[in-house]
């Protein structure tokens, strides 16, 4: 098969990795030209292109031709800079897998898409959605444009947290004080989970579908980094319990039972 993977970062590129092991032909995208030769030496074709709200740059036309399937794998960037209009970013490169006549596509959402209350609901893919955060209401717009385009099947994967080799939120937790929601469970997935679950996507046939991908446990924020802290012998971070926490747990019965799916890595 023939895939571009636009995105290769953290994740999309351990996940152009796999994919060439499986003898996938593979396109990946970068948006510096420092990565274009790790992208090339894992055996993945390697293109320059950022995605704008005015616009695309770099050869996407040639990027998306002949691919069987497009992984979406953008960062909106929305925490950093809320004023950016993701939707937008999405709506431009809509014509271009048109007119590249992709029939398949994955797009790489998050569960950011849900409402944190101090019921702590838990939430799957039927779930209404956020609509008074402005991260909640661009994703969801954002995985509508896809989902009702009828030119393409779309699947759209909700990621929690993400953690793996050498990522992990304790890392910039440690040692800070006065961190919110002590009490709100987490909702975490590993890397290989979140790997293992797009190859899970790619050989199904469900189109226009949606779905979570978080671990089954939700211990609470101030129990869980508390203890990732001490097995790393780092500084334990301190909690701020002034207000009620507010939080989600994630369901993924949904992929466990329609796709089979078995998560295989723990968050401890």
């Amino acid at each position: 098969m023939k895939i571009a993977i636009l995105g290769c970062g953290w994740l999309g590129m351990e996940l152009g990795k796999r994919l060439r092991k499986e003898n996938h032909e593979v396109r990946g995208s970068v948006t510096s030209m420092e990565k274009m030769t790790e992208v090339r030496s894992a055996g993945v074709v390697p293109y320059s292109i950022k995605v704008f709200e005015k616009g695309i740059q770099g050869d996407i036309r040639s990027f998306l031709s002949g691919s069987n399937l497009l992984i979406i794998n953008i960062p909106p960037g929305l925490r950093k800079n809320p004023e950016i209009n993701f939707v937008k970013k999405i709506k431009n490169l809509i014509p271009y897998i048109e007119k590249a006549h992709i029939p398949k596509l994955i797009f790489t959402s998050s569960t950011s898409v849900y409402e944190d209350t101090e019921a702590f609901p838990v939430y799957d893919e039927n779930a209404n959605n956020d609509n008074s955060n402005n991260i909640a209401v661009q994703l969801r717009n954002a995985e509508l444009l896809l989902l009702n385009n009828e030119n393409f099947n779309a699947s759209v994967i909700r990621f929690g947290g993400l953690i793996g080799e050498n990522r992990h939120p304790i890392m910039y937790l440690s040692g800070r004080t006065g961190i919110k929601n002590p009490k709100a469970p987490i909702n975490l997935v590993h890397q290989e989970d979140c790997i293992a679950a797009i190859f899970k996507l790619i050989d199904q046939s469900k189109d226009n579908s949606v779905w979570n991908v978080v671990y089954p446990e939700h211990p609470s924020k101030e129990k869980y980094y508390s203890r990732i802290a001490k097995e790393r012998d780092l500084e334990i971070p301190e909690f701020d319990y002034s207000e009620s926490s507010k939080g989600k747990k994630i369901s993924s019965i949904k992929l466990k039972q329609e796709l089979k799916f078995q998560f295989s890595r723990t968050i401890w």
